[in-house]
């Protein structure tokens, strides 16, 4: 099993050089959070999840979770790993003050988020689904219930769920048939099944919160007609105490692929008792604050997933010798050289380091917006904020999901046929990591929204606030010969992915489905662009610390390296996107349905 090591230096190099976390934390009044707490913080984290949660990755896909009767245990090692977590604080950093939280920003938190999700997937998707659920109540729900569920929830004695799939329905939510029928003390009885729940049951907490969506009789049919509710595994007492068992029950647990050592659960709602959230059929606009938090931790997996595996294969490559270089021997003093050597591995290799690294970067940036609509007073930046986290959410949910299974791919072939020995952990990654690209919402789902409902839906004005600050940072190192490469390509792709806009969007004028056939190749080529603004961002970092760097010089060195095989060799890869965009729907559509046959 590779060994995981966590970043930190390329993570200070995020926080603190490219984003400047210390003046956007003064600025937003996280006055706690100087540079050196943050590192202690930081460098506790790092032990954490080397020491604690790495060593037990292998055992929980080799143990996986067990079901009886009702009951699921989680894997050797969970149960005391995740008392060591609450114990240290861990899952109250940057929650509220007021329910227990130590009220540091979102950005850290992420940065932790990170390396736990390296280490070890599984475990990371606890708390990471707490998360969801207490930035659901804090916003949508009433004093009463942030009272009752947020302080331990905040704690981590309790976990929260989401609960939204059902076995006749998955994306479209409008088919649910779980129902809420009002009792007479102004709560609600739930009955229903919901599938595919992940931490839906387990033995790390003593109570779990379901935030659950269903459908009160007499409500519209379809999406108008879905309300929101808090569903505990124990019902809870008004001093937030735990009181009887309510009517909520495990009834199996499924046999996955992959994240085996976290449950994914069906769950059953026998007439269990439940808290409306928000307005009486709005519960989908309140349920997309659980879901957009999900899926700004889904795009972290993916970078997560990608640097777990770059360790590994890294490694790898500089101890596996075999064959002798094609420009000459580098190795004479053994019988082979180091498989690192040969450019179809530096392919590899790059690739998983030039996506962990840009993919670090544009998921430090999503969270510092996070940070601006937590903790900003100015509307109008808070707007703004808003407005590129709608933007680029897709795009990172769907290109890091993507690229991290790609990238884990890369891992197990590296490895070679060890790669595919379960005992190296390489093959664990990659089956770990595709779900990523599943739950959430899928690539196809996120295209569709970034497409339709956010770019053309808008007319294209949510595009255009993000192609105004790349076309600033153009300006701004225009004059500097040592980025003219990166700012003549990084404007040229701009432009065409502005033209690719407003293509489709006419071509949909005269047929819809262009914008479906187009969708997955529109946000692949906007992730690749937007990537590449980041990797420009930081090669300008980079260029910048040189002349200073003194020891650190090779660290400034390898950045620039990475950044132009970024342009060279994975940017454009947007250009066969462009291509298929460019070919229309008709040959997707051309075959009828009946005449799809084996």
């Amino acid at each position: 099993m590779p060994e995981y090591k966590a970043p930190i230096r390329d993570i200070k190099f995020v926080m603190n050089e490219l984003l400047d976390c210390d003046t956007h934390y003064q600025q937003l009044g996280y006055t706690d959070a100087t540079e050196d707490m943050v590192d202690a913080i930081l460098t506790e984290a790092a032990k954490f999840t080397e020491q604690v949660i790495a060593p037990i990755n292998q055992i929980g896909d080799q143990q996986g979770c067990t079901w009886k009767e009702g009951v699921v245990t989680t894997p050797d090692g969970f149960k005391d790993a995740y008392k060591q977590y609450v114990d240290g604080g861990w899952p109250t950093l940057s929650q509220s003050v007021e329910f227990g939280g130590q009220g540091l920003p979102h950005s850290l938190n992420s940065a932790i988020s990170e390396m736990m999700s390296s280490a070890n997937h599984s475990f990371a998707m606890y708390p990471g689904l707490s998360h969801g659920a207490l930035a659901t109540i804090e916003a949508h729900g009433t004093e009463i219930q942030k009272q009752q569920f947020m302080p331990k929830l905040v704690e981590g004695s309790w976990t929260g769920t989401m609960c939204l799939t059902e076995p006749h329905c998955g994306t479209d939510l409008g088919m649910l048939r779980t129902k809420a029928e009002l009792n007479d003390d102004g709560s609600y009885s739930l009955t229903g099944t919901k599938i595919f729940i992940s931490a839906g049951e387990h033995d790390l907490s003593d109570n779990i919160v379901h935030i659950v969506i269903a459908r009160i009789p007499g409500s519209p049919e379809g999406s108008k007609g879905i309300s929101l509710f808090i569903v505990p595994k124990f019902n809870v007492n008004d001093d937030g105490t735990i009181a009887d068992r309510n009517g909520v029950n495990c009834g199996s647990i499924e046999h996955k692929m992959g994240i085996n050592a976290n449950a994914t659960c069906v769950i059953n709602f026998d007439g269990a008792k439940g808290y409306l959230i928000g307005e009486v059929n709005r519960g989908l606009n309140c349920m997309f604050t659980f879901m957009n938090a999900a899926r700004l931790g889904v795009s972290l997996e993916g970078t997560a997933a990608t640097e777990a595996s770059f360790q590994g294969a890294l490694a790898y490559a500089k101890d596996r010798l075999q064959m002798r270089s094609i420009s000459g021997v580098k190795n004479p003093n053994g019988p082979a050289d180091p498989i690192i050597v040969h450019p179809d591995v530096r392919r590899m290799l790059l690739t998983q380091k030039s996506i962990a690294e840009g993919g670090r970067a544009l998921v430090g940036y999503l969270s510092q917006l996070v940070d601006i609509t937590h903790a900003g007073k100015d509307k109008a930046k808070i707007a703004e904020a808003d407005t590129t986290l709608a933007l680029l959410t897709p795009i990172a949910k769907a290109l890091l999901s993507e690229l991290g299974f790609e990238c884990t791919s890369h891992g197990v072939q590296i490895f070679g046929g060890h790669g595919f020995i379960k005992e190296w952990g390489m093959e664990q990654l990659m089956r770990d990591t595709k779900i990523s690209c599943l739950y959430e919402g899928t690539t196809g789902i996120q295209a569709l929204d970034l497409l339709a409902r956010k770019v053309l839906g808008s007319k294209g004005a949510i595009l255009e606030p993000f192609m105004v600050d790349i076309g600033a940072f153009c300006q701004a190192n225009a004059g500097n010969p040592a980025m003219a490469q990166h700012i003549q390509a990084l404007g040229a792709y701009c432009k065409q992915w502005q033209e690719i806009t407003t293509d489709v969007g006419k071509k949909a004028m005269s047929n819809a489905d262009e914008i479906g056939g187009a969708s997955v190749d529109y946000l692949m080529f906007a992730g690749y662009v937007t990537l590449a603004y980041f990797w420009a961002k930081m090669a300008a970092v980079a260029h910048s610390k040189l002349e200073s760097a003194g020891e650190d010089n090779a660290f400034y060195e390898t950045k620039l390296q990475t950044a132009d095989f970024y342009f060279k060799r994975i940017l454009p890869r947007a250009q066969g996107h462009a291509a298929c965009i460019a070919g229309g729907v008709d040959s997707m559509m051309a075959i009828p349905s009946e005449n799809f046959a084996f």
